[in-house]
């Protein structure tokens, strides 16, 4: 059998992953997962002190990796993963405006953190995932999501507090965010974050000289060029800093996992097979990203989203949705366009993205249908809850394990001891 499968061509109905659309509509399909996932890879890097120029540059080059590595056997796009802003934050000391003076220490951990995720995947590969269910119940999983974005609490609020007129349009911005995603139809109803960031960007830049807010500077747009070179940084091997994010690589293989078994069942096929393959290509593309400037990286439930509205699962979307990324990437003027969004928006758009970091804990718990009646799984959850939104930091060998990882690790041991004394 060939490597790559022999697409065919389909125009109507559902197009499975071995099927292609006419060159035309691949591209505007592309175009579409970029869009939907735009909000989201821009956002992260912004909230890190990241280039989100750099960031959708190596999201592109991610999702190339990945169809490769996959064979072009499995539909998915790889963007800036959250799950790594609050080690990051937690180890770089990042005071949550402007770039990250500390960005390289944060960029080694990333790199310690795909290649985790790179030999979970080979150890998957050859061994399949099973240990990993048993490793990570859907319990414990959930509580390791709640515990980050409740860690990220105060960076969102430290975000809107410097004057009632922020606090204000902060709140604006959750609910244009929220009314885009309640009442917002077909692919509008995919972009609340970006659409409903844009209206609160629109209202500020019309009302912040009046209530004595800085307004939106556009001298960096102007002056930056249409084509030119990303800003790559290099990364600085710091072990407190690789030990702390690391262990986001737990977040990720849970995570990408989930996605996988979402579009298999979508598409009604086994995808089982290509399981430790996807986990070495998110872990070789995370590496490659931190690498050069760029954010950890993770599947998209954005791009699943539009999959299942759309029904086109082809690989080759992905292809298109990669070529575009990378040329955004080669546009300083679009980076600085990025740039002037306000903190108040910024804030704003914290508050909802972590809050739905730690929301997601609760589908993961129904989904699962998680007995909260036995004790096991109370106290589990309980107790990573408060280390992770106390961030309560842990000293180990020599380094400070901070309040993620310790909510991680705790969760993971509390569950297994309680675990086999039940048994």
């Amino acid at each position: 059998m060939a490597y790559f499968p022999n697409w065919s061509l389909s125009t109507s109905g559902t197009v499975m992953p071995d099927e292609r659309l006419p060159a035309g509509q691949s591209f505007i399909a592309g175009l579409q997962h970029v869009v939907a996932m735009f909000g989201a890879t821009a956002l992260a890097p912004i909230l890190m002190g990241f280039d989100p120029n750099v960031a959708i540059f190596f999201s592109g080059i991610a999702t190339l990796l990945f169809f490769v590595i996959t064979a072009g056997r499995l539909p998915s796009y790889l963007g800036s993963s959250f799950a790594f802003i609050g080690v990051v934050i937690a180890a770089t000391g990042y005071a949550g405006t402007g770039p990250n003076a500390n960005i390289g220490v944060a960029l080694g951990g990333i790199i310690a953190c795909g290649a985790l995720y790179a030999a979970i995947g080979l150890l998957v590969q050859v061994v399949g995932t099973g240990w990993i269910e048993r490793l990570l119940p859907p319990v414990v999983t959930g509580a390791v999501v709640a515990a980050i974005g409740l860690n990220l609490t105060s960076v969102a609020i430290n975000m809107v507090s410097a004057s009632a007129y922020a606090k204000w349009m902060a709140l604006f911005t959750v609910l244009a965010v929220a009314l885009v995603a309640v009442y917002g139809r077909g692919l509008a109803q995919r972009l609340p974050v970006l659409i409903g960031g844009l209206a609160a960007y629109l209202v500020y830049a019309a009302t912040a000289s009046a209530f004595g807010a800085p307004g939106v500077d556009f001298s960096r747009v102007g002056a930056a060029a249409w084509i030119g070179l990303p800003n790559f940084t290099a990364p600085v091997f710091d072990f407190g800093a690789m030990a702390l994010i690391a262990p986001v690589a737990l977040i990720l293989v849970a995570e990408n996992l989930g996605h996988i078994k979402g579009i298999a069942a979508m598409t009604g096929r086994n995808l089982d097979p290509l399981i430790g393959r996807a986990f070495m290509a998110d872990g070789l593309a995370t590496m490659i990203s931190g690498s050069g400037g760029g954010t950890g990286v993770t599947t998209y439930a954005e791009n699943m989203g539009v999959m299942a509205v759309t029904r086109v699962y082809s690989t080759l979307v992905f292809v298109a949705a990669g070529i575009i990324a990378l040329a955004l990437g080669f546009s300083p003027k679009f980076g600085a366009m990025i740039g002037t969004i306000p903190l108040a928006v910024l804030g704003g758009l914290a508050i909802v993205v972590f809050g739905l970091i730690a929301a997601a804990a609760g589908r993961i718990w129904v989904e699962n249908k998680v007995d909260f009646s036995d004790a096991k799984n109370l106290l589990t959850v309980a107790t990573a809850l408060i280390l992770g939104a106390g961030d309560l930091k842990l000293p180990i060998f020599g380094f400070e394990l901070g309040g993620i990882g310790t909510a991680t690790f705790g969760a993971i041991a509390l569950y297994h001891l309680l675990d086999r004394r039940a048994a």
